[in-house]
């Protein structure tokens, strides 16, 4: 198995870190190589995620008698600590859910929301032009209202089974000891421009100097275990309608830079949702996931759907062949997303039109299996519509955690949480920092004269590629537990890791690891490796413009193998897989 040689140097001493070192390393740098993992097999639960010490809390609650939800909870807190640049409670989440007992699969929605005063001009500048993607990031015009702690309350309520104080034990004792700066994020730090400028961030990542804090680095967040404490103790209510969420106002309000207009009344507001799964077939098997406002879901299985009419079995890189299907089911996939998927309250959105086997059928038809098609068009699906345009320039950057679990009753948790770009907002309130998810809509409004599904609006939720995923074989059992930040490439990840496993036969690590490749209606992307300039060659004489760049994935995964879980994280990251 090929590994990617674009991910970071500090993934060569991160085996080193996660193993115990507790010494200050040398700052990490760009270049080839990856943490060597394999798979990981238990029998009675697993829970997968970026960071051992998250992973940690999560199996510490399937031991205590929790279930999948409250093993979710008590890692996603923990990953607010030591992995902060990606998610957290000031971020938003999507989460699908597997009841085994009642063969029944269920979705949580907890992605932010649009401030009651947000107009769709929000990201223009004074001529009228869209603002370069940082200066719109940056700062309080970008913080979205919070979801993840509404969301989690809600699935809690539903299938916890453990005291909701409780699944803050690990976060709040790991706050209060202090932390080890890991590689990865010391790496990040690194390449930061914009967190040192601001306190209380600049204080606590970075020296006197202005650089991060060293790998090994014991950092203490007193405000975080104080702030969980009373999220403990009062539930979400007190984030929503108390204190914290008045400080969060206050912060976005007083802003340095680009100061926001989020209000009290709209933390009050929020709900999280419970919405239908989107779900279909693949080959023998039955694929679920999130619906709208995310686009992953629908998307994953239109490549899928596509896919399903060829023959993969011996077309795994580095096949050209088999890259070509790949690239041009996602050319189709992604024009669809494009045109018609926004916040389902906002647009009507041909959900079942896109994923209906006869539509997919006709999408598949465009595919010639000896040359690339170029750019694709959107179709027309039943129940599309024509009143709004097509969007493909909401810039959506990866900064992202995958959480995949399963416990020993046999339910399944795949959630995807985000404070969209790294380090988010750059603003951090008692401890934890803020998104900046509304830079996920179209900093556009119109496009030709006709208004864009994803603008900006008042209470709206941004479009989001986030797929987490379900896989159930033809007889109804759980067969894979899948998902990975990345931003809009989230949905081909996702899709060529459940290829890899289901069609070429790897195991979850090796289709974790496996070379990223995908079209996103533009470019075919193909990711650093030695095998990289041979395949775009290839491509190349089928019609493909390619183009070879670092992939940082984060695939996590559970895949069920005869009867026992396999897991496998990505090495690209930090993260592995554990249970009993």
């Amino acid at each position: 198995m090929r590994l990617p040689p674009g991910s970071l140097r500090w993934l060569a001493v991160a085996g080193c870190f996660l193993a115990g070192a507790a010494t200050a390393q040398p700052a990490p740098e760009r270049a080839t190589g990856s943490i060597e993992k394999h798979a990981v097999t238990t029998r009675h639960d697993m829970v997968v995620a970026e960071d051992v010490r998250a992973v940690d809390a999560g199996v510490a609650m399937l031991r205590a008698g929790g279930g999948a939800i409250d093993a979710a909870i008590a890692t996603q807190l923990v990953l607010n600590l030591v992995e902060p640049q990606s998610s957290g409670i000031g971020g938003g989440a999507f989460l699908v859910y597997w009841a085994a007992g009642e063969k029944r699969v269920e979705t949580f929605d907890g992605r932010e929301t649009a401030p009651a005063s947000a107009k769709p001009d929000r990201f223009l500048g004074a001529d009228g032009k869209p603002l370069p993607f940082f200066q719109a990031v940056v700062g309080g015009k970008s913080v979205g209202v919070p979801g993840v702690l509404r969301m989690l309350e809600l699935a809690h309520k539903k299938h916890g089974k453990l005291p909701w104080a409780k699944l803050f034990e690990p976060a709040i004792q790991l706050a209060d000891e202090g932390f080890l700066i890991s590689p990865r994020l010391h790496g990040l730090l690194s390449d930061e421009r914009y967190l040192k400028l601001y306190e209380p961030a600049r204080s606590y990542f970075y020296r006197p100097d202005g650089t991060p804090k060293p790998i090994g680095t014991r950092l203490v967040n007193k405000a975080l275990a104080d702030t969980f404490r009373t999220l403990a103790a009062e539930g979400p209510d007190a984030f929503y309608k108390g204190a914290i969420g008045r400080d969060v106002v206050e912060a976005v309000a007083h802003a340095e830079v680009s100061p926001g207009d989020l209000s009290e009344s709209d933390l009050a507001a929020y709900k999280a949702e419970e919405r239908e799964a989107v779900c279909g077939p693949y080959r023998v098997y039955r694929v679920c996931s999130m619906g709208p406002p995310s686009s992953g879901g629908i998307a994953v299985l239109e490549i899928l759907g596509i896919l399903s009419r060829f023959d993969l079995k011996g077309l795994a890189p580095p096949s050209a062949e088999g890259v070509h299907l790949f690239a041009e089911a996602g050319r189709l996939a992604y024009a669809d997303r494009d045109r018609y998927v926004a916040d389902p309250a906002f647009a009507r959105v041909p959900t079942k039109g896109m994923i209906d086997p006869a539509y997919i059928a006709t999408r598949a038809r465009l595919v010639d299996p000896a040359k690339s098609m170029g750019r694709a068009e959107p179709g027309e699906p039943p129940g599309s519509h024509a009143a709004l345009q097509s969007d493909d320039r909401s810039p959506e950057l990866p900064s992202t955690s995958q959480i995949s679990i399963v416990d020993k009753d046999g339910d399944a948790v795949s959630m995807t949480t985000t404070i969209e770009n790294q380090f988010g907002s750059r603003m951090m309130v008692r401890g934890f920092l803020l998104n900046n998810q509304l830079t996920d809509f179209s900093f556009a409004p119109e496009q030709d004269g006709k208004p864009i599904a994803n603008r900006v609006e008042a209470g709206k939720r941004p479009r989001s590629s986030i797929s987490p995923v379900l896989v159930f074989d033809g007889e109804g059992r759980l067969k894979m537990v899948v998902g990975s930040p990345g931003g809009p490439t989230i949905i081909n990840y996702v899709a060529k890791t459940i290829v890899a496993a289901l069609d070429w036969d790897l195991d979850m690590q090796q289709a974790a690891d496996l070379l990223n490749f995908g079209n996103r209606n533009g470019l075919t992307e193909i990711e650093e490796d030695p095998m990289a300039k041979g395949l775009a060659e290839k491509l190349a004489g089928m019609g493909h413009q390619t183009r070879i760049l670092e992939q940082n994935s984060g695939v996590h995964g559970i895949l069920v193998r005869d009867g026992k879980l396999e897991g496998g994280a990505d090495r690209r990251r930090e993260g592995v897989a554990r249970g009993d």
